[in-house]
């Protein structure tokens, strides 16, 4: 088949999944085509039958920004005509799933269109009453629409008040990539023989709560020789800095900034810590848990459809860092516990959320629009 995708092409989970769907297609045949403002930034070398399109938007002093959306909407419609493309596969409803219902309007040949909710479209765009019609259409209009978990379907239609269908294809994991002990080396460079090391990984939005990351960290270090590496950049990042001077904890927190390959950097932690206020998913933890990482978080959103309680971590409610500082302590104090928590990460990671499977429904979606089946 051929295949358009559309995502944002910065660090986080919806340009991280798109990116690897989009390779994984092409790795089984397919030809994919993606349509961006910008190349994604797992996209940094080539890859057999992956083709990459770039907006080039005109600027008129006329209009006070650049028109992004109608560019993308145009170019969608033209590679989907000179490439015959069979599906649009739009990741997140705004722009990209109105984009791609504009481009089939503008097409020539009949495009079916796919469009995967990611969580923050509807828990964070979709609060903004003069978005909320316009997403509404994207979604009701497309052929197909999934979103990362049940917990986000739920927040959709009670949303948006749609009767839309919606599927739940969960996130994946290249478990080839994530990998245990494949960042021995970079723990090196981390942390002292004997410290432990506590990670989070995030965009550094307020509702990833950083500053409970730090308090639970904080608590931890009052008992064991301890580490916190922070990966990411966002506006609440000043505020971690605050908050970790604030606390004298400036010797034991490692600020890294943005980071494109992660696995490294995951499979050298001890603990990852998901403290958020709102998570649809957490492509992190699965992350985590594919290195076998136990992850210590909330219970927010689709958290507990990825980390299962006692099993491959721990939850407790939003905001009780007592808990979650105490199930750390428990399991890097407990070496059976810790190795048997460890052990079934691994395994749901590799049989629950293998990048094989998740590739195979969302290609079984493709032929059913396309009437293949």
């Amino acid at each position: 088949m051929k295949i358009g995708i559309s995502c944002y092409p910065t660090i986080g989970g919806s340009g991280a999944v798109a990116t690897e769907l989009g390779k994984a297609l092409a790795s089984r045949g397919h030809e994919v085509h993606f349509i961006v403002t910008d190349v994604p930034f797992r996209l940094g070398t080539f890859i057999e039958h992956v083709y990459i399109h770039e907006i080039d938007t005109a600027t008129y002093p006329v209009l006070r920004t650049p028109p992004y959306d109608f560019s993308l909407a145009a170019l969608m419609a033209k590679v989907v005509d000179d490439y015959e493309l069979d599906v649009l596969h739009a990741h997140y409803a705004l722009p990209f799933a109105v984009c791609a219902f504009l481009a089939k309007e503008m097409a020539s040949r009949d495009v079916k269109v796919v469009t995967t909710l990611h969580g923050t479209d509807v828990t964070v765009l979709a609060q903004d009453s003069s978005l909320k019609q316009v997403m509404k259409l994207g979604i009701e209009r497309s052929d197909a629409v999934t979103a990362v978990s049940r917990s986000l379907i739920e927040q959709t239609v009670e949303l948006f008040q749609t009767e839309k269908p919606i599927e739940c294809v969960y996130n994946f994991i290249d478990t080839d990539v994530f990998v245990p002990k494949v960042g021995q080396r970079v723990r090196r460079s981390l942390a002292k023989p004997g410290e432990r090391v506590l990670l989070h990984i995030s965009n550094f939005r307020p509702v990833k709560r950083i500053c409970d990351v730090i308090d639970i960290f904080a608590q931890v270090r009052q008992s064991i020789e301890a580490r916190l590496v922070l990966v990411g950049e966002g506006p609440d990042l000043s505020r971690a800095r605050d908050r970790v001077h604030d606390l004298g904890l400036n010797p034991y927190v490692d600020f890294l900034g943005k980071q494109d390959e992660v696995a490294p950097l995951v499979a050298a932690a001890d603990i990852l810590l998901l403290p958020s206020e709102k998570e649809s998913f957490g492509l992190v933890a699965l992350e985590a848990m594919a290195c076998g990482i136990p992850v210590i978080g909330s219970t927010a959103g689709g958290i507990p459809e990825v980390v299962v309680h006692g099993e491959t971590g721990f939850l407790s409610e939003i905001g009780d860092t007592d808990s979650m500082a105490a199930h750390t302590l428990r399991l890097l104090e407990d070496k059976e516990l810790y190795a048997r928590i460890a052990k079934q990460a691994r395994e749901r990671a590799q049989k629950s959320f293998y990048i094989g499977d998740k590739v195979g429904e969302y290609e079984a979606i493709y032929r059913r629009v396309c009437g293949m089946v």
